[in-house]
C-alpha cells in the first residue's frame, strides 16, 4: 500500500516510521504550503497532519487527486459537512478523527459509559481539562471538544474546558464527575505521538478493506467489533 504524507513536521516524521515498520512505502511527502497539485498521487492513500487553514484550502484538490485520504488535521469542524459531502461525491474515501490515538478512542468508549451513568445517578457536574505543548494551535483540542459532545449528549447542558499550553506536553485529557460525596476522574495521557501516527496508518489500512466515510471512532468500533 503506497501512502502520500502531507504535512511533513514531527507528526509526517512519526508516520513515516510507522510505515516502514508495517511494510509499507511513502508514495511521496509534501509540507504546510508546498503544491499538492504536484504530487504523482497515483492510485495513494493520503495521510494529512497539517493546519486548519491548510487543509480547508487543500481538501478537494486532495479528494480529487487521491483514492482516499486520512485526516488527522483538527480545527476544520466548521465545515465538516462540505468536506464530507465532496468526498462522498467524488467517490472517494475519508477517514477523520479528533483524536487517531486507540487508547483515547477506547476512551471515548469508556466516557460514554460513565457520562451516561452519572447522569442517570444525578448530583454529579462534568468537566473537562486538557493539557498540549506550547506550539498546539487549536484550543480547546479536538479531542477535548469530542469528549464535551459525548459528555452533553447524556448531561444536556455545557461543560467546562480548560485548556493548557506548555511546554513539550504530548497531550493530557481528563473527564471529571463531581459530587458533594465524591469526584469520578477518566484520564487519558499520550506517551509519545506513536500512537496518534499507528492509527492513522491503520486508519489507512482499513480504508482498502472498507471503503467510505468514516469517523475513525466508528470505524474502529467495527474493526474490534465494539459497536
Amino acid at each position: 500500500m503506497d501512502i502520500y504524507i502531507i504535512g511533513y513536521g514531527k507528526m509526517g516524521k512519526e508516520v513515516e516510521k510507522i510505515l516502514t515498520s508495517r511494510n509499507h512505502s511513502a508514495a511521496g511527502t509534501l509540507d504546510i504550503g508546498d503544491d499538492i497539485n504536484s504530487a504523482d498521487a497515483g492510485y495513494s492513500i493520503c495521510i494529512d497532519f497539517t493546519t486548519p487553514d491548510a487543509f480547508k484550502n487543500n481538501y478537494k484538490t486532495i479528494a480529487d487527486k487521491f483514492a482516499g485520504a486520512v485526516v488527522g488535521t483538527t480545527g476544520w469542524n466548521d465545515i465538516k459537512d462540505e468536506v464530507t459531502g465532496y468526498f462522498k461525491e467524488k467517490g472517494k474515501s475519508l477517514v477523520y478523527a479528533s483524536n487517531f490515538s486507540v487508547g483515547v478512542n477506547i476512551f471515548f468508549d469508556a466516557l460514554e459509559r460513565l457520562s451516561s451513568l452519572t447522569s442517570q445517578a444525578g448530583g454529579y457536574n462534568p468537566y473537562v481539562v486538557e493539557l498540549h505543548h506550547s506550539e498546539k494551535k487549536d484550543a480547546p483540542s479536538g479531542t477535548a471538544k469530542t469528549m464535551e459532545s459525548i459528555i452533553e449528549e447524556y448531561y444536556k447542558e455545557s461543560i467546562n474546558i480548560a485548556s493548557v499550553r506548555s511546554g513539550n506536553i504530548k497531550g493530557i485529557h481528563e473527564a471529571g464527575f463531581d459530587s458533594n460525596a465524591d469526584r469520578i476522574t477518566l484520564k487519558h495521557e499520550a506517551l509519545s505521538r506513536e500512537g496518534f501516527a499507528l492509527g492513522a496508518v491503520m486508519a489507512a489500512e482499513w480504508l482498502t478493506e472498507e471503503p467510505g466515510v468514516w469517523n475513525f471512532r466508528e470505524l474502529l468500533n467495527k474493526k474490534l467489533k465494539l459497536g
